[in-house]
């Protein structure tokens, strides 16, 4: 964690960290991390068969998440049904966490079918305490207390819906659907510990994200399928410091309340493309996956805890992977095996004429400080699973290995440096399940490890230092304390349940 620590204290940067779903329903969006920030479940308000068997996709169907992931799988639900899958999942070591409750239904008909589902969240802050400064003048220690201290600060309400609809092509073996998903976010999980600092932060904003899906089931078992979308995130950081302010006429200083903007955009244009058919009469089946997102970062907040501007930015990000399954009887195996190349930059901007060191003059508009990353991730799923008549059980194993070289170029300093990265996350799962004649009830859970929460260590001797240096004009006193990377791990339990409607 030292490393990592390191890592943040020089300023790397964090792209998309807290708003990409940490489910399968969003496995055409590619996440890029370059801290272990334990961003929590905040998305997963989908239902998941599989996601007690490690979340296995490539070459195993879900029929529950299938139609969120591609609309058009949902013309391989059998009949229509009701349904819910509350979630429950929280960050350790007091952290924060979610409770969601979605509900849904679908409908399928001989040419049509249609869907939606609609949650409601509501998101816990961190019950650790964060620094507060009165309005009075400093006069000893700093206080710690819970934070945030007011009820509308220690939750937020956040709110999903997804809904599809598509059509089977008449004398075809091809199904053609669109979905549209929304949500208005109140609060993201995560992004406090991003502005270690702060005294309040208030967020606000929405996402959207709209998708085609094709797919075509030979009769021969092959399966071929086509998603193309189009994701949009935008949410707003309102920010508040309470600085020390010295009147140099007055030799007095006072405690003042300052407030920061940032703004988190980033738009997504992306293709998937999905394979798989049977391999031997025994069960075996073989898939393979392609996707690319092209993301633009039309603004990227300026994090308090990099302590360095950032503007625009754009990255291109693959993934491409393979799955082998088998199916005998009750019982089920799956393994995916997917790599991700992702190439991203992202660079600060001059607001007016900047000095080079050495001579020279940046114009405004002109690259101050210049981020290039290149990632080479890897994830593996592998799990198990039996269902019988009256009773199903799961167990699986997802790995995600992060490495990344990043190249930074500070223009105006003149100075270039270069940094390698790396990390594992690990993630057991297991599930339950009972099934009845007029529904059936599910429960999948798991842990993930490998993650941590950053953050800022507060002293009272810092806070001492601060009234003494206030008045020296030639000192700049850094904006955040030594850096702390907390490890955290995230537990998620979901309920399921479905009630064909007959």
């Amino acid at each position: 964690m030292e490393r990592i620590a390191s890592l943040v204290r020089n300023g790397v940067l964090v792209v998309a960290i807290l708003m990409v779903p940490a489910t399968t329903a969003a496995g055409q969006l590619i996440s890029i991390k370059s801290v272990p920030v334990a961003n929590g479940d905040q998305f997963l308000v989908y239902p998941s068969k599989n996601l007690g068997m490690g979340g296995v996709s490539i070459a195993l169907d879900d029929p529950w998440l299938d139609p969120f992931v591609n609309p058009a799988k949902a013309s391989r639900l059998d009949g229509s049904m009701v349904f819910s899958a509350p979630v429950f999942y929280n960050v350790t070591n007091d952290n924060g966490g979610a409770r969601t409750l979605p509900v849904g239904a679908s409908i399928n008909s001989e040419d049509w079918f249609a869907g939606g589902i609609l949650s409601i969240q509501e998101l816990k802050a961190p019950q650790t305490g964060t620094p507060r400064i009165g309005p009075q003048p400093f006069t000893g220690p700093i206080d710690f207390v819970p934070s945030p201290d007011v009820l509308s600060e220690r939750s937020a309400t956040n709110t999903y819906f997804h809904g599809f609809a598509g059509t089977r092509l008449t004398n075809t073996d091809i199904t053609l659907a669109g979905s549209v998903a929304l949500a208005e976010l109140n609060a993201v999980d995560g992004v406090e510990h991003l502005y270690a600092l702060s005294n309040d932060i208030d967020q606000f904003g929405h996402s959207l994200d709209v998708r085609f899906g094709l797919l075509r089931d030979t009769k021969d078992g092959r399966a071929f399928e086509l998603v193309l979308l189009h994701n949009r995130f935008n949410v707003t950081h309102d920010v508040s410091y309470i600085d020390w302010v010295w009147d140099e006429a007055a030799q007095t200083g006072q405690f003042v309340t300052r407030t920061e903007r940032n703004i988190d955009r980033t738009n997504t244009v992306g293709a998937h493309l999905q394979y798989s058919q049977p391999i031997t009469s025994s069960g075996w089946r073989a898939g393979g996956i392609f996707t690319a997102n092209y993301k633009s970062h039309p603004k990227i907040p300026n994090y308090e805890i990099m302590n360095i501007p950032r503007d625009p930015g754009n990255s291109w990000a693959y993934n491409f992977g393979g799955g082998l399954s088998q199916s005998i009887g009750d019982a089920s195996f799956g393994v995916d095996i997917v790599y991700e190349p992702i190439w991203s930059n992202t660079w600060a901007e001059a607001e007016v004429e900047t000095e080079k060191a050495g001579g020279g003059v940046i114009p405004p508009g002109g690259k101050t400080i210049e981020n290039d990353f290149r990632f080479s991730n890897a994830l593996i799923r592998l799990g198990l699973g039996r269902d019988s008549k009256r009773f199903a059980f799961r167990v699986g194993l997802q790995i995600r290995s992060i490495s990344y070289r990043l190249k930074q170029f500070d223009y105006v300093a003149q100075f270039q440096r270069e940094q390698n990265e790396q990390w594992m996350e690990w993630t057991p799962t297991w599930g339950a399940g009972l099934k009845f004649k007029e529904f059936e009830l599910r429960y999948s859970g798991r842990v993930t490890t490998g993650t941590g929460r950053p953050g800022v260590a507060w002293t009272p001797g810092r806070m001492n230092a601060i009234s003494e240096i206030a008045a020296l004009s030639d000192f700049i006193v850094a904006p955040s304390g030594p850096l702390t990377l907390q490890d955290a791990s995230v537990i998620t339990h979901q309920f399921s349940v479905a009630v064909p409607i007959r």
